[in-house]
C-alpha cells in the first residue's frame, strides 16, 4: 500500500491529507497519506524514512521548504531557482525534491482563461510562495514585472536571484500606487488578510481604494476564499481568483509526480471547497 506524507509543523491545519485522500478515492488507489508534525530538528530523521520501499513521497510545507533542500539527494532546476521544495518523489531511495507551487499558480492562472505573457504585473510580497509565483510568471513570458515588499531586502534579492529568467523591477512605497493602478494583474503573496490566530482576517494588503484600473486581482490565501482585496476588487467591477485553484493544481501536480498519472482534480476540488465551506 501506496504511503505518503506530509512534513510540516504544525500539520493539523493543512488541507493536503482531506484533498489527497478524495484523490485515492476517486480512482480506487489503496494509498495512506498521512500528515506528519515533524519539529525542524527532527527534519533529518523523518526525510531518512522517506527512503523506504513503501514510501512514495511527501509533501513539504511550513516550516521545512527550504530546509529539506540540503537533506536530499537532488533538486529541480526550478525547485532551486525559486529556493522552496514542497514534493519529495522517493525513487528507490533515491529523493528528488520538487516545486509544484509555481505550476500550480500558472495553471490556475491559464484556468481564467488569463495568458500573463507580455501582461504588466504587480506582486505583493517577496517570500516564498511569491518566489513561486515569479518564477511561474517570468517563464511564461512576463516581461514587466514589478515586486513590492515591507522589507525591501527580500524583494532586491529575489529581483537579483532571478534575473537570468527575466528582470523583476522592486517598488519602493511611493511607487506602489501609480504601478497597482496601471497593472493587468495584481497578486497578494502576503498573509494579509488570511484567517490566522490572534489577527484581524478583515485587512487588505493595499491601502482604501488601490486597485487596478482593469485587469484580474489574485489572492493565494484561501482561507478565507474571499478576502478583503477580493470583495473590494469584484465591487470594482474587477475579475478576481482565489487561491483554491493553486491550492488544488499544485496538489494535482504532486500527485501526479508521485504515481505518474492524471490527478482527479474535480475531486480534489470539492473535497476543499467541502472542508472550507
Amino acid at each position: 500500500m501506496p504511503l505518503i506524507y506530509l512534513l510540516a509543523h504544525p500539520a493539523s491545519h493543512s488541507l493536503s491529507p482531506l484533498m489527497h485522500r478524495a484523490a485515492f478515492a476517486a480512482l480506487g488507489i489503496e494509498g495512506r497519506y498521512v500528515a506528519w508534525d515533524v519539529p525542524p530538528a527532527a527534519l533529518p530523521k523523518a526525510v531518512a524514512r522517506l527512503r523506504e520501499p513503501e514510501v512514495l513521497g511527501a509533501n513539504v510545507t511550513i516550516p521545512h521548504k527550504q530546509l529539506v533542500m540540503p537533506l536530499l539527494d537532488e533538486v529541480t532546476d526550478a525547485a532551486l531557482a525559486i529556493g522552496a521544495v514542497n514534493t519529495v518523489i522517493n525513487d528507490e531511495g533515491w529523493l528528488l525534491g520538487h516545486n509544484t507551487d509555481a505550476p500550480g499558480f500558472l495553471q490556475a492562472l491559464l484556468e481564467t482563461g488569463f495568458d500573463p505573457a507580455g501582461r504588466r504585473v504587480v506582486l505583493l510580497g517577496a517570500g516564498g510562495s511569491a518566489r513561486a509565483v515569479a518564477y511561474a510568471l517570468l517563464t511564461a513570458g512576463v516581461t514587466d514585472l514589478a515586486v513590492y515588499n515591507r522589507s525591501p531586502d527580500k524583494a532586491q534579492a529575489m529581483a537579483q536571484d532571478f534575473r537570468a529568467l527575466g528582470v523583476v523591477k522592486v517598488l519602493n512605497p511611493e511607487g506602489l500606487e501609480p504601478a497597482v493602478r496601471t497593472a493587468e494583474l495584481l497578486i497578494n503573496t502576503t498573509s494579509v488578510g488570511m484567517v490566522q490566530g490572534g489577527v484581524d482576517p478583515d485587512l487588505s494588503p493595499l491601502p482604501q481604494g488601490l486597485l487596478p484600473y482593469h485587469g484580474l486581482v489574485c489572492d493565494i490565501i484561501y482561507r478565507p476564499v474571499q478576502t478583503r482585496l477580493l470583495r473590494e476588487a469584484a465591487a470594482a467591477g474587477l475579475r478576481t481568483l482565489g487561491g483554491v485553484a493553486m491550492l488544488v493544481y499544485q496538489g494535482a501536480a504532486s500527485f501526479t509526480a508521485w504515481f505518474g498519472a492524471e490527478a482527479p482534480v474535480g475531486a480534489m476540488r470539492a473535497a476543499v471547497e467541502e472542508a472550507l465551506g
